[in-house]
């Protein structure tokens, strides 16, 4: 593996020689430009504005340019010279808790190795008191033209460095959220908990660039002079509106049935959603009692009613019966009166 740089790591007064290593590669495929009318290459060639010639990569420097358009040139030596103690150093600055960092900071990831036998004592040291703090280190570095920070962690037997943002570099996350308001329900989250649960844990080791592989063997069919057979893929749907809750059961089904699972655990699901979609009932049976009450009221209000109606009839019928005898007794008088 090559060094991309050297310098070394400033751990208050002990000085650790170091060289970094990239940590990651690239696996993509690089395309060249071509002429689609006759296949030929497009190169880009570096040219003088002043002379309109090609330069060599020996006669190219740096410069910066100023607003109005100025160049003012830039040399290695002027890099060099700064008055910066990162220069050529990894200024340890302080010891955190990783949880501390924003990972929207990381970026790239770097190996850093002893740089000679004289390193391996101080360079082990560091590394095994990053281990015991479980902390990692914040440095402060200068590299390709800039002072960076960066992220010092213990990676097996090395100590790795992950290149930080500053955190104005990081840009506030304004309006990206939805404007809308949105009311999400408890049952709506019980089942993306059931759904999470059962996508579970995953080994990332086991996961591959299933893109690569497809554009692996295009190449390869290409190279052979055979025409591609493989099916275009499915395009993504766009933006519908969905019943939220079906789309969830439907993604927990997806999922165990992915993973092999039995009805057993699907009657599980079965339970769970239903769980998740019942509704307490309590009020309603509290207004059940009123409902009787009310209906006990009305019947006792008919019955009494009813005998309110059978009094009056009987009083109906007791005045009938005494009307006839009264006119006749007013028929006696009267008569008695006519024949004196």
């Amino acid at each position: 593996m090559r060094s991309i740089w050297n310098g070394i790591i400033s751990f208050g007064l002990v000085s650790i020689p170091i060289k970094m290593y990239p940590a990651t590669e690239d696996h993509s495929v690089s395309f060249r430009q071509v002429h689609t009318k006759d296949g030929g290459r497009i190169r880009y060639r570096k040219v003088c504005e002043l002379e309109d010639k090609q330069i060599d990569a020996d006669e190219i420097g740096k410069a910066y340019e100023d607003a109005d358009g100025t160049l003012i040139p830039i040399t290695d030596e002027d890099l060099a010279h700064l008055p910066l103690p990162t220069t050529r150093a990894l200024e340890i600055q302080a010891f955190v808790s990783a949880a501390d960092i924003d990972p929207l900071q990381m970026g790239d990831a770097y190996y850093l190795g002893a740089n000679g036998p004289a390193a391996a004592k101080p360079y082990a040291l560091l590394r095994e008191a990053l281990k015991r703090s479980e902390k990692v280190a914040i440095t402060k570095y200068a590299h390709r033209g800039r002072e960076r920070l960066g992220m010092l962690r213990v990676v097996g037997d090395a100590i790795a460095m992950h290149r930080l943002l500053w955190p104005d570099e990081v840009r506030n996350p304004v309006g990206v959220a939805p404007k809308e308001k949105v009311t999400v329900r408890e049952a709506e989250l019980d089942l993306a908990d059931t759904l999470m649960n059962t996508l579970g844990e995953v080994d990332l080791t086991q996961l591959h660039d299933e893109y690569q592989e497809a554009l692996d063997a295009l190449v390869a069919a290409k190279m052979a002079g055979a025409t591609p057979t493989a099916e275009p893929g499915e395009a993504p749907a766009g933006a519908q509106v969905v019943d939220l809750m079906a789309a969830l059961r439907d993604s927990v089904r997806s999922a165990r049935a992915a993973r092999g699972e039995e009805a057993g655990e699907a009657a599980e699901e079965g339970a769970e959603e239903a769980e998740a979609t019942v509704h307490p009932l309590p009020a309603r049976k509290k207004a059940a009692a009123p409902a009787k009450k009310a209906a006990a009221t009305k019947k006792g209000t008919a019955k009494a009613g009813s005998k309110t109606g059978a009094a009056k009839t009987t009083a109906k019928k007791a005045a009938a019966k005494k009307a006839p005898a009264k006119k006749q007794a007013t028929g006696k008088r009267a008569g008695g009166r006519t024949a004196s």
